[in-house]
């Protein structure tokens, strides 16, 4: 277990996010494109026509940056998205404001045995969110499986690995795991039939970020 990333339960790690955001919340969007890198390219390799009347969840959408993509590239979409955070989700009802109803956001948890979302989901994006979320992670992505249609794909753009150990430790103090798992048990479920993976350099190779996408068989 990395330096920094503790076994918490989920009620705990829900308040740790909570914290984290509380100050995060009013940088995030000044700091973060700097090195939250390939949200616009997952978003644009989802596998949709730009017309189809399809149902997207977002789970940790943060200030609504994924959000406002997604509602551009799908205009006839029914989006929402998810964040534990009420800082971030105030943000981010005030910039998804001008598509109206078409983009929902809730202030709460991604739960597993939720049925909130059971079998209705046709993508499901997970942007630099399940990296933070520990041990939680396998149990978030067990439970999309379950939301998902046959046919509906998980999107995945997240920080994958470094072979700096101080670099991992200064992400473990950010409550960031990076040691490829998410990549590797994706890869290792049967679920989905992979249509997309990048594996990309940051910063010449001082960490990598990870692009999936794997369609629900």
């Amino acid at each position: 277990m990395l330096p920094g990333i503790s076994s918490k339960t989920e009620k705990e790690q829900n308040q740790t996010i909570q914290n984290y955001y509380k100050f995060q919340s009013k940088i995030y969007d000044l700091t973060r494109w700097s090195f939250l890198f390939g949200r616009i390219g997952i978003v644009k390799q989802i596998p949709f026509d730009k017309k189809a009347s399809i149902n997207i969840l977002e789970v940790g959408c943060g200030t609504g940056y994924n959000l406002k993509l997604l509602a551009k590239q799908f205009p006839n979409a029914s989006i929402t998205g998810l964040d534990v955070s009420k800082d971030m989700v105030d943000i981010a009802q005030k910039q998804t404001a001008q598509f109206g109803d078409r983009v929902n956001i809730v202030c709460g948890p991604y739960m597993k045995g939720s049925t909130a979302y059971k079998d209705k989901i046709d993508v499901i994006l997970f942007s630099y969110s399940l990296t933070m979320i520990n041990p939680q992670w396998s149990e978030l992505l067990e439970q999309a499986k379950i939301d998902l249609k046959k046919g509906g794909v998980l999107a995945l753009a997240d920080f994958h690995n470094s072979n700096f150990s101080f670099f991992k430790k200064h992400m473990s103090n950010h409550h960031v795991r990076m040691d490829g798992h998410l990549l590797e048990a994706l890869k290792n479920d049967h679920t989905y039939q992979t249509v997309f993976e990048s594996v990309n350099p940051a910063y010449l190779g001082i960490w990598h970020y990870v692009m999936y996408i794997g369609k629900k068989q």
